[in-house]
């Protein structure tokens, strides 16, 4: 028999006895494996950052070496290699994921998503705009610098002429290429001609400025975008007779993710010489800040309320999750988004990470991902606003209520259509300016700071458009959610009917009124005779 433990005479059951750890030789392996893990599983946003501050040294240090023109060249070249990289992989991935992504999301879903982005987007900009009016009054940046000009800054003039209808005239040309082919590299824009109207003998001739269509140099990613869409709706209207080509995109698709996560691997060594080339490049950045200084203020901190406040409350208030715990899986996106400017170029990290790190549905982030990096430009939204007051207060122009909504609405309009790519959004500064009636002679400005005003707008559009796709991730799986137990109460149903069912054939079966109607055939009982004899057999 088994002795029982005891302490201080009293017997005690052998669970509760405290028996001290000894410290085992492989508690340092343990902590070397947990470290391991951790390094292995944040290796790219470790490198990724790495790159960026290494990246501003290199920088620092090559500057003090009065580097030629052609010498800077070729000091950016593992940096113009990286950009290259990510713009090549930009047609394929945006074709075949938005193909893929509509073509696997049945039409009442794609609607209902498709509306629900749509209203987040215009929300979003719509607050983006606000907050940078609001901020351009509160902080003045153009009160008191009535005497910065183009030529103290040594800067050359941005001649625009183009009007604000043309302007989005070609937005919904754009939607729909003549040429697919074309639209790979090419755009729509209006020019402008003088004609000859009136008579020459008598010398009334006068000339008239007509607009012509142009091709300008560019990816038309708004009308490859449409495309894509409904060419996707149409494969899956198909039905099996499509399934084939549905089965191609989505293998194309998930090639150049593979391509993506290759490209990754260079992320660090690009990103590291985009930012040292750019330091190189700065010439007289005291004279800049300076005279710009608040207004390159005015819109970084219009990015960081956006940014760090308004679009993860908006996030907490649909999904009633931490927005910080999903934004911390998207590091690597978000640098690669500050040192190359574009939204485009960051689309194909972006959609690598929302699916790995945050466990977005790859049907959700394909299909929202691409066209927000098109359509959503929150940061861009905000540094225009800014940009428009600012010129105004520049040239002593009192904006009224009137110009204050036209500028609201322009630019939630205008940043529909401002290119995912660096200093896009200084052309569409200029349709907003047009369309408020002011002087766009002072644009070089703010080209002269864009460089570094447009490196937190790249971030604040590309953190607008993950933020929407787990929203959208999110309502998608309330929504199974709630057909799933549609469909088992169903079943449940389903279940209690055939018990129900059965359990009144039991009934019959054992009834000896039954058995007798049965063994007596379809006799009715119509006479007095026949209920007494029933009667009595009962």
């Amino acid at each position: 028999m088994e002795k029982p433990n005891e302490i201080n005479g009293h017997a005690v059951s052998q669970c509760s006895v405290s028996i001290r750890k000894v410290p085992s030789k492989d508690e340092p392996s343990i902590c070397k494996a947990k470290f391991a893990s951790f390094f292995k599983r944040n290796l790219m946003v470790i490198l990724t950052v790495s790159g960026v501050l290494v990246g501003v040294g290199l920088g620092m240090m090559v500057r003090n070496m009065k580097l030629t023109r052609a010498q800077m060249t070729y000091f950016a070249f593992p940096g113009e290699m990286l950009l290259r990289m990510l713009k090549m992989i930009i047609l394929p991935l945006v074709v075949c994921s938005l193909i893929s992504g509509a073509a696997s999301l049945d039409t009442r879903s794609l609607g209902k998503l498709g509306g629900i982005a749509v209203s987040y987007f215009l929300v979003t900009t719509l607050i983006a705009s606000a907050i940078g009016v609001a901020l351009a009054f509160i902080i003045k940046p153009g009160v008191g610098a009535g005497a910065l000009n183009t030529n103290n800054l040594g800067l050359e003039t941005v001649s625009t002429n183009k009007e604000t209808t043309d302007s989005f005239l070609d937005l919904a040309r754009n939607l729909f290429p003549a040429n697919l082919v074309a639209a790979a590299f090419r755009s729509y824009a209006t020019d402008y001609k003088m004609v000859a109207v009136g008579n020459i003998t008598n010398g009334t001739l006068i000339y008239q400025k007509v607009p012509v269509g142009t091709e300008t140099e560019g990816m038309n990613i708004l009308g490859l975008v449409l495309f894509a869409m409904v060419f996707g709706v149409a494969l899956r209207k198909l039905g099996a007779e499509g399934e084939e080509l549905i089965r191609f995109f989505n293998a194309f698709n998930e090639a150049t993710m593979v391509l993506v996560s290759w490209i990754m691997w260079y992320v660090p060594i690009g990103i590291m010489f985009l930012v040292g080339s750019k330091i190189v490049e700065m010439e007289d950045v005291v004279l800049l800040v300076t005279s710009l200084g608040k207004y390159i203020f005015a819109s970084i901190l219009g990015h960081v309320i956006h940014g760090g406040i308004i679009l993860p409350l908006i996030y907490f208030a649909v999904t009633r999750n931490n927005p910080f715990i999903f934004l911390s899986g998207l590091i690597t996106p978000f640098t690669t988004a500050f040192a190359t400017c574009s939204s485009s170029a960051t689309l194909p990290s972006m959609i690598k990470c929302v699916e790995e790190n945050n466990g977005v549905d790859k049907r959700i982030s394909r299909f929202i991902l691409p066209i927000g990096a098109t359509v959503n430009m929150d940061g861009a939204a905000i540094f225009q606003c800014i940009a428009a007051v600012f010129i105004a207060q520049l040239n002593n122009t009192e904006l009224n209520a009137g110009q204050i909504f036209t500028i609201l609405v322009t630019a939630t309009a205008s940043s529909v259509g401002a290119a995912g790519i660096p200093a896009g959004g200084i052309i569409t500064i200029a349709i907003i300016l047009e369309a408020i009636g002011l002087p766009t002679n002072d644009l070089s400005l703010m080209l002269a700071v864009d460089w570094i005003v447009d490196r937190t707008t790249t971030v604040v559009n590309v953190e607008g458009d993950a933020l929407g796709a787990g929203i959208l991730h999110h309502i998608n799986e309330q929504e199974m959610k709630k057909q799933k137990h549609q469909q088992q109460d169903e079943e449940e149903l389903a279940e209690v009917r055939v018990e129900a069912v059965a359990n009144l054939q039991a009934e019959e079966e054992t009834s000896p009124l039954v058995m007798q109607q049965n063994q007596g055939g379809d006799v009715s009982l119509s006479t007095p005779e026949d209920k007494a004899a029933m009667e009595s057999a009962l």
